[in-house]
């Protein structure tokens, strides 16, 4: 414990002297305290050795406060060479540099910034903020302000720029420049940088002077080169610049072209010399170079006496100039007059022969309207005599009790219906290639056409020993109803024609909007090679000449009508498997009413059911009237006769009876016709049943009789039909 206490006393710091002093004073206090009586020793001791430790604590505190003291010392040292650094370093900077910290006060700034504005320098100085810097500066007589523009002005200006932080040039007198540039610091101060960019800025202009120079000599060399003359004037109208072109195409000496020559004295004398095209006069043109406001740009011809044409086109330049470029157009123009002339001479060729193909044309048209009115014509001809021929022979049959008469009576009635069937697809192939035929789209029953056409072609099928089913079906389609139906008796009769064995099917299918009326068979099928060619007129398939298999215009004809109905035909076909043929027409919307009577032709079975009835014939043709009556007859029907209209109307006059129904004949000679004729005894006798009969099938006829409110009966006409109406009239 002594030789710690001892320890802490002795200091070797303290030097040899020292610590000599301290050990005498302790051995004096330690000889004193002896001498104490011995219950006081132990608290003195105590005491002793308390203070002995309180002054090695001292000691130490006292011994970290110097080092520390001299780790200040060495710091504040280091601080002060820092900052002697960074000055020297600041000032070593070429630029002007300036410290502002965050509450925009300077710190310190070099000797170089703001050097240029003496005036300001001397106000520069620790403390100062950057808005009387700013103002400083702006008030200064070095400062080049921009013209028209106020101190405050600027001093706005230069605190936009401190709050962008944007670098900027600043112009100073004598043609001097500073760039200035701002950059934050981390603690929200402000470094400012000047840098003087007077050289730079020099070295640039004279750089852009050259090049502005070497433009010109190449603008120059350029405008020399090209083919175009170019004149170019400034505000004053002052020639500023041309080529040596300008001088050739406008004949101008060389005196004429110089620098600063006026353009009204150009104008002038080229307006003497050459003559402005259409649309422009001198006074439009003086008026335009002159205007206060924008110039349009203008564009005209001038015309040489030695006929160079000129093509001139003038516009305006930015600061008030103008622009003049000339162009020699004389080959152009001869060459479009050329080209004129040779219009000319080519539309005279084309009207002369526009000229003659119409003629050839109408020619053509005559003689295809010739042709057309000659089978029209032909074909009326003909199934007026045929009507009345089949109508003999189906009343002979009736009479007929020989079984051999008969069936020779039959045999000639089936001739008659082949004759029939060939001379309507004559007609209709007439119609149709001659585009005459007008259609009428209407809703059309599915159910009651194909009701009809089981009733038609079921005996035909079974005399063959065919299977048909033509599978009903309750839509209704928009279609020509007399089209629709001749187009499925084609496919349906060259179905069950060409068919040997099996079954012919016919099935309508609902396919979205439209419906697809499809006709199957079993029979030989069709060649790839023969699946064009049987929609082309005349032909056959196999080549058969017999009369029985007709003439060959079914399915052109169903192709031809489909083309003029916009409906869609199919052909799909096996050879040896059989063949289907596909018609898609548009569905009709909502529920249409049906197109077609649903009736059945009936035929009586006695004749003398219609005994009390009478039918008013009216027929110009004396042995088709006289066959319809004999039919008529045979039915057990009273017949009126008549050749015409007015014998008709004469007739009743005179016996005062009413018929039951009429039969008229549309083309009754030079009198009334049948139309007028029904009109007639309608207004006279009211309305009774009547039909008109004709062998004219235009649309002509079908409108007239549809205005009037009467159905028509074709001739020839079926017997079935007209038996089937006469009860019907019932």
């Amino acid at each position: 414990m002594t030789d710690r206490v001892s320890d802490s006393l002795i200091d070797p710091c303290d030097g040899a002297e020292r610590n000599v002093e301290k050990l005498l004073i302790i051995t004096d206090a330690l000889m004193r305290h002896a001498d104490q009586n011995s219950s006081r020793q132990g608290v003195a001791f105590e005491q002793f050795r308390r203070a002995a430790l309180l002054e090695d604590g001292v000691r130490q505190r006292t011994r970290d406060l110097e080092a520390a003291m001299a780790m200040l010392n060495e710091a504040n040292s280091a601080a002060e060479r820092a900052r002697r650094d960074l000055a020297q370093a600041i000032e070593a900077i070429e630029e002007g540099f300036a410290l502002f910290d965050s509450s925009e006060a300077m710190v310190l700034c070099n000797s170089r910034f703001c050097r240029h504005l003496v005036d300001v320098r001397r106000h520069l100085h620790p403390g100062i903020s950057f808005s009387a810097y700013v103002e400083a500066v702006s008030r200064s007589p070095v400062l080049d302000l921009p013209s028209g523009t106020k101190p405050e002005d600027w001093v706005a200006d230069r605190m936009r720029r401190h709050r962008e932080r944007q670098v900027f040039n600043v112009s100073l007198v004598g043609d001097r420049w500073l760039q200035v540039s701002e950059q934050r610091t981390a603690d929200g101060g402000t470094v400012v940088l000047q840098t003087d960019v007077t050289d730079i800025i020099r070295m640039e202009r004279s750089e852009r002077g050259k090049l502005l120079d070497d433009q010109a000599r190449m603008i120059r060399a350029t405008l020399d080169h090209i083919n175009q003359g170019i004149g170019i004037f400034d505000a004053q109208l002052r020639l500023i610049g041309w080529n040596q072109r300008l001088g050739q195409l406008l004949d101008l000496p060389a005196t004429a072209l110089r620098t600063g020559a006026s353009f009204d004295m150009l104008a002038t004398r080229i307006s003497s010399q050459m003559g402005l095209g259409e649309g422009i006069t001198p006074s439009m043109l003086w008026s335009w170079a002159h205007r206060g406001t924008q110039r349009e740009p203008l564009s005209f011809e001038l015309r040489h006496v030695s006929g160079v044409v000129l093509d001139v086109f003038a516009q305006e330049m930015p600061g008030r100039g103008f622009v003049i470029s000339l162009t020699d157009v004389t080959r152009e123009r001869l060459a479009v007059h050329a080209m004129l002339r040779a219009n000319a001479s080519l539309e005279a060729r084309v009207a002369a022969r526009t000229e003659d193909l119409a003629a050839a044309l109408a020619e053509a048209e005559r003689a295809n309207s010739a042709r057309v009115r000659f089978v029209a014509a032909a074909s009326h001809d003909l199934l007026q005599p045929l009507s009345a021929a089949k109508l003999f022979v189906a009343a002979a049959r009736d009479d007929g009790d020989a079984a051999k008469t008969r069936e020779t009576l039959e045999k000639a009635h089936n001739a008659l219906v082949s004759v029939e069937g060939i001379l309507g697809a004559l007609l209709d192939i007439s119609k149709l290639e001659t585009g005459g035929t007008a259609v009428e789209i209407v809703p059309v029953s599915l159910y009651v056409l194909l009701s009809q056409l089981t009733d038609e072609f079921a005996p035909l099928a079974a005399r063959k020993g065919l299977r048909l089913d033509i599978l009903p079906c309750y839509l209704t389609v928009m279609s020509d109803p007399t089209y629709l139906r001749r187009i499925l008796q084609n496919l349906i009769g060259n179905a069950i024609r060409y068919t040997n064995q099996g079954r012919v099917l016919v099935g309508p299918r609902r396919a979205g909007k439209s419906v697809r009326i499809e006709v199957r068979d079993t029979g030989p099928g069709i060649a790839p090679e023969e699946q064009q060619a049987i929609f082309r007129e005349f032909h056959r398939i196999g080549g058969s000449a017999s009369a029985s298999e007709g003439l060959g215009l079914g399915l052109a004809i169903v192709d031809r009508a489909c083309a003029l109905l916009d409906h869609r035909l199919d052909l799909q076909s096996t050879p040896n498997r059989g063949t289907c043929f596909a018609v898609t027409l548009p569905l009709a919307s909502g529920h249409a009413a049906p197109a077609y009577r649903d009736y059945t032709p009936v035929i009586p079975e006695e004749p003398g059911e219609n005994s009390d009835r009478i039918a008013l014939l009216v027929e110009n043709d004396a042995d088709l009237r006289r066959a319809i009556a004999l039919l008529l007859e045979r039915r057990g029907v009273n017949v009126l006769e008549a050749a015409n209209g007015e014998e008709a109307l004469g007739l009743l006059d005179e016996i005062g009876i009413v018929p039951d129904l009429y039969l008229v004949d549309q083309q009754l000679g030079d009198g009334m016709s049948g139309v007028e004729t029904l009109l007639a005894l309608k207004e006279l006798h009211g309305e009774r049943p009547a039909r008109i009969i004709t062998a004219n099938r235009t649309a002509q006829t079908r409108a007239a009789a549809k205005a009037a409110g009467f159905e028509i009966m074709f001739k020839p006409i079926d017997p079935d039909a007209l038996e089937a109406f006469v009860l019907q009239a019932g």
